[in-house]
């Protein structure tokens, strides 16, 4: 009987491990194809820790352009960076891990680190005090180099950025939530690009929310780069950071000198838009708050002419 019980147990053994490597072998096909469809769009600059991917366009004064939690520099090239290239030097780039940029270790996935490898990129690149324009954790990265790189910084503009460490993540990113690092690799390693192409426009609508989804997103705005083994893991060690470093950022916001604004959607999905501009408003008394109604997270794709001006007014305070 134990001899059976345990050919029973090895045979279910193999069989997890075939179906293990199928999907490994499923995951990696996919990122192959995605990155043949989507190949890198700028250039890669190495930084103490990893490399930065960034696309730079246009002349004038800089402007930084810093994405979300799992996005890409296509969430700004979509149609931010067109919009500004002819007044001003554009750069949109990965953030360290994500799209084509690289780290080293997962440690760099912390706010600070993230903050310290774009100063390091701004400071070898001679880009001076740029304006930071953060989206959604970008905003958080901007904030962070407000608060550590102050002198590197001319001034930033926040889009539906996150400020404070959310009581419950967004239903779109419960994924996300995997503590251990090991069991983060396997997850992404098998389930989690089988499990992204089955739930991808569940994903979007809930990310986009109430407003719709562009078609050409997963292509044009980069959406199709989380397909990927990769992006996975960035993104959950992302979210893991965040709960490790958002209180103490949040509490040091008063420290902010610099001229900042912020723009959010009043039917954001992803945040807690009155929760989080509260933090700011509460602690920046030179803050510049605006607020679309009707509008949720995605607010550069969503409202572009209102994200156009706002920041466009930023950068008149940016560089005064």
């Amino acid at each position: 009987m134990l001899m059976v019980i345990a050919y029973t147990l090895l045979g279910l053994l193999g069989l997890v491990l075939i179906v293990a490597l199928g999907l490994r072998i499923f995951s990696y096909s996919v990122a192959r194809k995605v990155e043949a469809a989507l190949p890198p769009a700028g250039e890669l600059y190495e930084v103490a820790g990893g490399k930065i991917h960034a696309v730079r366009r246009g002349k004038g004064r800089p402007i930084v352009m810093i994405h979300g939690l799992a996005g890409s520099l296509q969430n700004f090239t979509y149609t931010t960076v067109g919009q500004l290239e002819g007044d001003y030097e554009i750069i949109a780039l990965d953030r360290p891990g994500c799209g084509y940029s690289e780290r080293e270790n997962d440690g760099h996935a912390r706010i600070p680190e993230q903050a310290r490898m774009i100063a390091d990129f701004l400071r070898e690149q001679g880009i001076e005090k740029p304006l930071i324009v953060g989206h959604s954790l970008g905003g958080a990265i901007a904030l962070t180099l407000a608060l550590n790189h102050a002198d590197q910084i001319g001034g930033l503009a926040l889009l539906a950025p996150l400020t404070i460490l959310p009581e419950r993540g967004a239903a779109a990113f419960n994924a996300l939530m995997i503590e251990k690092p090991a069991v983060r690799r396997l997850v992404a390693d098998t389930l989690a690009v089988p499990g992204s192409i089955r739930n991808g426009a569940k994903t979007l609508a809930m990310v986009f929310g109430p407003d719709e989804p562009p078609r050409d997103f997963r292509v044009r705005g980069g959406g199709l780069l989380g397909l990927r083994p990769r992006a996975f893991y960035a993104a959950s060690t992302d979210f893991n950071a965040v709960q490790l470093d958002m209180p103490a950022l949040t509490a040091r916001f008063a420290e902010i000198r610099l001229p900042i604004g912020v723009l959010y959607g009043d039917k954001d999905r992803i945040l807690n838009y009155a929760t989080n501009m509260a933090a700011l408003e509460d602690a920046i008394p030179q803050l510049d708050a605006e607020t679309l109604p009707g509008i949720g997270h995605m607010v550069q794709i969503a409202k572009p002419a209102e994200t156009e001006a706002f920041i466009r007014r930023m950068a008149g305070k940016a560089f005064a």
